[in-house]
């Protein structure tokens, strides 16, 4: 009679819920090796996650080199006149960008996320010093197609990874903290061009640091940033699974207006960069025809992303405890007073305070609107919704430039910077009928007796406070 085994019995694999577990990813195509455990979260990614938080500093800080002074480049150095021709740096740069911004999720979905990004890079690195040396407009509206690329490619791809890096219980946090980076350093470089410019001349001393961020995004994307696939793997191994997969067309049509939450969530990233690309190629001009001088403008021109950039911090986990409507609509009403009031006052101190306004309804707006479309996408074609929203989103840069411009060039200013803020006002009251807050952010990635994605006793609580 043989003896019972004392082999003990296998221990029962750990339910999928548990968003954390190890998942070990397949294999090299030999199949003599596999890869390291892969687990989702903040903490368990700490170095990849803080890796690109620093890299979406360098693709920040190469817009900041523009927000004080390419405008005045245009008007000073190569004297023009018409509005429309001045802000046609900025249409192209939203142009570029938005379309990039639409290919990005394909291109990580087949080629891998790191690839992507070292090629926004690589695009980047000779912008900074077409604008030090143009010899004429056409240079400066060549270097922000270029720069259009970069930013499409690079900040799309950080978003993703780190959204693929924490899962789904985080990705508030995660957005915010990239945002955080990419805006504070928007800010900061903006302030440090000003000074620069004041002290030394628009050109080229104020754009030695896009050379420098340049080269460093490029060397840290290429020798330390890992691709995130198997992250991605690991989360639709315990997500339901597409009944049918979509189709790029498909996503774009969901995304744009087949979903009533991703629709209300595009529309509001297209006028929050609307009134983004406004500010960018308008707020420097009113300014100035005050009699402000560059420096102060840089500091204008700083407050507004440094304070978008840093409240990120706070406004995104806030977006996963309390939801997100209550945060987008609020945001895009705070944005409106702050654009109403500095076009209403005369005054530095003023206009400070509307740059404040300004950047904190941005900073509740930014990384909610981010988390909500990601909370309404399949991972198996996130990415793609989120190029489609991006596309949306900074095309508002090209037509906030565009009509800004007309308005300016027929009936002033003071007319283009209103309009855009009754325009930013509206979008908020779509937020508010359109959006639905979602009963389950993350249904597979909470632990067997949670509550499943926002608390219920959080859920909706800001937007009860409205």
């Amino acid at each position: 009679m043989t003896p019972p085994s004392s082999k003990p019995a296998p221990t029962a694999a750990p339910p999928a819920s548990r968003g954390r577990r190890a998942f070990v990813a397949s294999g090299n195509r030999s199949g003599d090796r596999t890869s390291p455990d892969v687990r989702l979260g903040l903490r368990e990614n700490l170095g990849q996650f803080s890796l690109l938080v620093l890299v979406n500093a360098f693709v920040g800080g190469m817009v900041g080199l523009e927000r004080t002074v390419v405008p005045l480049i245009g008007s000073e150095q190569f004297g023009l006149v018409l509005r429309t021709a001045i802000f046609s740096f900025i249409v192209t740069f939203g142009l570029v960008k938005a379309f990039s911004n639409l290919f990005a999720g394909g291109l990580a979905d087949r080629f891998g996320r790191k690839k992507v990004l070292v090629a926004g890079w690589v695009v980047g690195v000779p912008v900074p010093f077409m604008i030090m040396y143009a010899p004429s407009w056409e240079w400066i509206v060549a270097a922000n197609a270029l720069l259009g690329i970069n930013q499409g490619l690079a900040w799309s791809m950080t978003v993703i990874m780190k959204i693929d890096l924490v899962g789904p219980r985080g990705r508030g946090l995660a957005v915010g903290l990239n945002e955080f980076a990419g805006y504070l350093a928007v800010g900061l470089t903006a302030l440090a061009t000003g000074y620069l410019a004041a002290g030394y001349g628009l050109r080229p001393e104020p754009f030695y640091l896009g050379a420098g961020y340049a080269v460093l995004g490029l060397l840290v994307s290429v020798f330390l940033v890992r691709d995130t696939r198997e992250y991605v793997r690991l989360e639709m191994e315990e997500h339901p699974p597409e009944p049918n997969p979509l189709s790029f067309r498909e996503v774009f049509a969901k995304t744009t207006y087949g979903d009533r939450n991703l629709f209300a969530a595009s529309q509001a990233g297209l006028v929050n960069n609307l009134n983004d690309g406004m500010s960018w190629g308008v707020f420097p001009l009113f300014f100035a025809s005050y009699g402000l001088g560059v420096g102060r403008i840089g500091v204008l021109k700083a407050v507004y992303p440094a304070v978008w950039g840093t409240l990120q911090v706070v406004s995104g986990p806030l977006s996963d405890r309390w939801g997100r409507k209550g945060l987008i609509v609020a945001g895009m009403w705070v944005q409106a007073a702050g654009i109403l009031l500095t076009v209403a006052t005369r005054s530095f101190g003023w206009w400070l305070l509307g740059s404040v306004l300004l950047g904190l309804g941005t900073a509740m707006v930014y990384s909610s609107v981010i988390a909500a479309v990601s909370d309404a996408s399949h991972p198996s074609w996130r990415a793609r919704s989120l190029s489609v929203y991006r596309f949306w989103r900074d095309l508002g840069y090209a037509e906030g430039a565009l009509s800004a411009g007309i308005i300016a060039d027929t009936l002033g200013i003071s007319w283009a910077i209103g309009s855009v803020g009754a325009l930013t006002f509206i979008s908020g009251a779509i937020v508010a009928v359109a959006m639905r807050e979602p009963k389950k952010v993350s249904p597979a990635s909470a632990r067997p007796g949670e509550s499943r994605g926002v608390p219920p006793s959080a859920r909706g609580r800001f937007w009860r406070l409205l």
